[in-house]
């Protein structure tokens, strides 16, 4: 099937191969460039059909078909030898580049004769010697031949390195990575990473690097101890070769890299996201690197005894780590096999031997954010996602398991013991009953004590509508609960139907109002009901236990202070601490624990709520005092992360830290679902960024949302990896941030739309913008540009498309797409009309019109002025509307922007007219941190602008020398260096 409509014209044509030549590598490219060939040799010109031969070829290469690239260089080596005059210098340039192209596609084939390569490299250099070209990518060429066969390389590499770069010499980025290599073979790897050191800085790259020598450099890196220094490039330096075909040989030095740093998880991880390179790697020496880097992984994965968990591999059948591992060791041998018979050496099978038996590097590197260990992949795990492993976060199940009954009467009795005195055990013993029950072979105990059978589904049916509502699932809690109440009903168990009849209520109260309007209305009104409902079947129940009527009470506290949280009405905190009071009399009376220290934590999250918070931390002190004295022992993790809030509130952030270590070190002392570790965690994390430890606020953020994943709160989950994610980026750790949401973005419900979309685009959004951070502007512009086009079906919230849009706009204003720039800009505007957002708007107009004019000079003019009038009439709307912006008006944005526009173009005076009409609307700094800087590079420029560009340095140094003297004065010290810099210059030129 045709992919594109056939050229009629060699411009169409033209045209049609600027088109291909921009999309990425892989078959849409390769078949569009094939059917262009067809279409260039219609028009019987030899000009065309060369262009289009060259353009296929490239898709081939890079395309990791070796065997059809050779084939094309011999029609374009056979119209140069018909037509040499068709080959202006460009093209004649390209065609002996791609000597070197050919000697690779044919060593990478096993099929070719050893003799076949040697004679390719003499025509290559026949040829060369007659066109007059320098030897060197000759030489270059039989050196990597030797290296391949495995034969003595000392000389030929002389004979390459010794030589004096050419033209057509490989770019100087994949010479380093060669000469590099060649000392790690000679195991020097501290000279190989300094000769390594341009590239891996960035400093020089081309289309295969600096990925190619990252992926080479790991190893090395760990073997001298840059352990920090080789996370970093891998992950950059996978994000730049995943799902290439070309890069195959890379991908597989990642995963080794994985497998030999205790990151066996992060490695399948990345094979499945890296599944297509099974199927769509054609060139065998890429399939060997490929998959001796897989086999390395899953040999380290089970022989860890791994070996059944479930991985990605060939399409058409389910993979076990066990069942892959012995195919790719099939194929990976065969090939190696081939590649020794035609080289008549067994070089590649030692290198595939020695790269399967390397012991592993480090026991553990934290390569990622998300922390996962093999045992959270295994078959059954529901959530498959990262697992706890910072403190006070590892599950103690097995403890409380290890301690249950092995008669099923006394477990049940247990059950039920603990669950009257709001033990955390309980969950484990009721989970053991689940299991027990669900069996087939499960016979209902014939005892008293017991009870019958629907009474103990019943106890099941409340437990799982406990744990729903826990998850913020009050619908499915409202509708467990009723039906607990049913089966209890039916058991003759009156004071557990009133009991699951009250939770009931107060359950479909806090669902009430769930995403519609006026919510939060709508839910305290339903819980003053719901309260209202508990007190009349409290009161209408005789004979009630203790314990049960305890529970009513707390109930009825609950509805009450829940309401105080949903409305915020100071009003509503009087009935809560009357029923708390009432709730801490009756359980202090009858020896309840756990109801006692309920109602006062109540007492204290009421004063809070109140605004009273001095009040609110003596209340915790006394709870924390008769929780070490009378217990329970379990609620003293969450007193002390209330208080630790507490403190944070009253802005004692070192005290607020410790409550909340304290409370998190305590937790871990109980079943996991016992505390909420997931919000001690967060409060962790934003006290830690109070004081000043962003990195240590990063983990406690990853570990939150880890416990939420493991819980099923993956929405929650999400919001705080992006949270997590955000920060990454604050802190300059942009490939981390990548990296994170990378690994979200490929979760099996965000893949499959399961996750709400909205939550997904603005992960997706933040990778834009981490991926624009990161100098990577394709592949961020592609992403906002797919954003901006979802976004604008947002009907019901046309302000985030206006942002999206805006954002989109100035991204491809940057890279020179100022035709796609206007026409997203537009679509911003039109939903800004719907939904204003004033500063938004008018910044991304403004950078429009920058951006025109530093790109197009003066030809950007007229657009960028008529970026800048548009920002105009949003600052009259936004002045209109009483929108007060963050920082300086949009009026004196305008200005400045006007005084930076016409500077681009060379319109000096009218620049600084600007800028003076900036400085005046700014007026004089004060001694607040505000608007200092803003002003003092106001001044930066305008005296650039006169004392430079219109030569008149002498008014320009008055200005300059007036405000380092004011912002001297005013203690803005920072600020008057790059305004003394430029007085210094401007007297120096004088």
């Amino acid at each position: 099937m045709a992919t594109a409509p056939h050229p009629q014209s060699t411009d169409e044509l033209f045209h049609a191969l600027r088109e291909n030549h921009q999309r990425p590598y892989g078959r849409t490219r390769t078949v569009t460039a094939e059917e262009l060939v067809d279409a260039a040799e219609r028009f019987a010109e030899p000009v065309p059909l060369i262009h289009a031969l060259l353009e296929l070829q490239e898709a081939y290469t890079y395309g990791s078909d070796p065997r059809k690239s050779p084939v094309v260089f011999a029609r374009l080596l056979t119209l140069f030898d018909e037509q040499p005059d068709a080959f202006d210098e460009r093209l004649r340039a390209q065609l002996f580049w791609r000597f070197k192209w050919v000697a690779n596609a044919l060593r990478a084939l096993p099929e070719i004769p050893l003799a076949s390569l040697r004679q390719w490299l003499t025509e290559m250099r026949d040829r060369y010697e007659k066109e007059g070209l320098g030897l060197q990518p000759y030489y270059g060429q039989a050196y990597q031949l030797a290296v391949h066969v495995g034969e003595d390389t000392t000389l030929a590499y002389e004979l390459w390195a010794g030589r004096r770069r050419t033209p057509h010499s490989d770019c100087e980025a994949c010479e380093i990575c060669e000469r590099a290599l060649y000392r790690v073979a000679a195991g020097d790897d501290e000279r190989a990473l300094e000769v390594w050191a341009p590239v891996l800085a960035g400093k020089e790259s081309c289309q295969e690097e600096p990925a190619r020598s990252v992926s080479h450099a790991l190893l090395p890196l760990l073997r001298t101890g840059h352990a920090d220094r080789a996370r970093e490039l891998h992950l950059a330096g996978y994000r730049a070769c995943r799902r290439n075909p070309s890069m195959a040989g890379e991908v597989g030095r990642h995963l080794e890299f994985c497998a030999l740093t205790g990151n066996e998880a992060r490695g399948l991880e990345l094979l499945a996201e890296n599944r297509n390179l099974f199927d769509e790697v054609d060139s065998p020496l890429d399939q060997l690197d490929f998959l001796t880097g897989v086999e390395v992984l899953l040999r380290r994965v089970e022989g860890l005894g791994h070996g059944e968990l479930p991985v990605a591999g060939y399409a058409g059948r389910a993979w076990t780590v066990a069942g892959l591992c012995a195919e790719v060791r099939g194929r990976g041998d065969g090939i190696a096999a081939r590649f020794d018979t035609r080289n008549g050496t067994s070089a590649q099978s030692g290198r595939r031997t020695a790269r399967l038996d390397r012991a592993p590097l480090l026991d553990a590197l934290e390569l990622a954010l998300r922390t996962r260990g093999l045992d959270e992949l295994a078959p059954g795990d529901a959530a498959g996602v990262a697992g706890a492993r910072g403190a006070g976060v590892a599950v103690s199940v097995s403890r409380a398991v290890s301690a249950l009954p092995e008669e099923l009467p006394e477990l049940i009795g247990r059950a039920r013991e603990l669950d009257e005195e709001g033990h955390p055990d309980a969950r484990a013993c009721w989970a053991r009953l689940r299991g027990l029950v669900a069996a087939r072979d499960y016979a209902h105990p014939e005892d008293p004590a017991v009870g019958p059978y629907g009474r103990l589904c019943a106890d099941l049916l409340s437990d799982e509508a406990y744990r729903a509502a826990e998850r913020g699932d009050y619908a499915s809690a409202v509708d467990l609960h009723e039906e607990a109440a049913g089966l209890y009903e039916d058991a003759g168990a009156p004071d557990d139907v009133v009991l699951a009849r009250a939770c009931a209520l107060l359950a479909a109260a806090e669902a009430a109002g769930e995403g519609g309007e006026g919510e939060a209305e709508v839910k305290a009104a339903g819980l003053a009901d719901a309260h209202a409902a508990v007190v009349r079947l409290h009161e209408e129940a005789t004979g009630l236990a203790p314990y049960v009527e305890g529970r009513l009470l707390r109930l009825r506290a609950s509805a009450l202070g829940v309401r105080l949280q949903t409305s915020g009405d100071p009003a509503h905190a009087a009935v809560v601490f009357a029923e708390a009071d009432l709730l801490q009399e009756f359980a202090t009376r009858h020896g309840l624990a756990t109801q006692v220290s309920g109602a006062m934590l109540l007492r204290a999250g009421t004063y809070a709520l109140s605004g009273d918070l001095p009040a609110a931390v003596a209340e915790i002190d006394a709870l924390r005092d008769r929780l070490a004295s009378d217990g329970p022992a379990w609620h003293l993790p969450r007193a002390l992360g209330l208080r630790g809030r507490l403190q944070l509130g009253l802005r004692d952030a070192a005290a607020a830290h410790a409550d909340l270590a304290e409370g998190l070190r305590l937790a871990a002392a109980w079943p996991a679902d016992a505390v909420d570790i997931s919000r001690l965690h967060a409060d962790l994390a934003q006290t830690c960024l109070h004081l000043g430890r962003p990195d240590e606020a990063l983990t406690h953020l990853t570990r939150s949302a880890e416990v939420d994943l493991r819980d099923g709160k993956r929405v929650d989950a999400f919001c705080t990896y992006s949270n997590a994610a955000q920060l990454c980026l604050d802190l300059g750790r942009i490939e981390d941030s990548i990296a994170l949401l990378d690994s979200l973005l490929g979760e099996p419900d965000v893949t499959g739309g399961e996750l709400d979309d909205r939550l997904v685009a603005q992960l997706r959004l933040l990778r834009a913008r981490a991926l624009h951070a990161g100098d990577d502007l394709k592949a961020a512009t592609a992403e906002f540009v797919a954003l901006a086009a979802e976004s604008a079906g947002w009907d019901d919230d046309p302000g985030s498309h206006a942002m999206i849009a805006a954002e989109t706009a100035m991204i491809l204003g940057e890279a020179g797409e100022f035709d796609r720039a206007g026409e997203v800009a537009d679509r911003a505007l039109a939903a800004h009309a719907l939904s204003p957002r004033y500063e938004l708007i008018s910044n991304c107009l403004r950078e429009l019109a920058r951006l025109r004019a530093q790109q197009q000079g003066p030809d950007g003019l007229a657009a960028a002025l008529a970026h800048l009038d548009e920002a105009g009439r949003v600052a009259e709307a936004a002045r209109a509307a009483g929108f007060q912006p963050v920082g300086r008006s949009l009026e004196t944005a305008l200005a400045y922007e006007h005084g930076r526009v016409h500077a681009y173009v060379g319109a000096y005076e009218d620049a600084l007219a600007a800028l003076e009409k900036a400085l005046g609307l700014l007026g004089e700094p004060g001694a607040e941190e505000g608007g200092a800087g803003e002003w003092a590079e106001c001044v930066r420029l305008s005296g650039a602008v006169e004392g430079i560009y219109l030569e008149r340095p002498a008014p320009a140094l008055v200005r300059l020398d007036a405000a380092v003297a004011r912002l001297t004065a005013l203690g803005h010290l920072e600020e008057c260096e790059p305004l003394a810099s430029l007085a210094a210059q401007l007297r120096d030129e004088g």
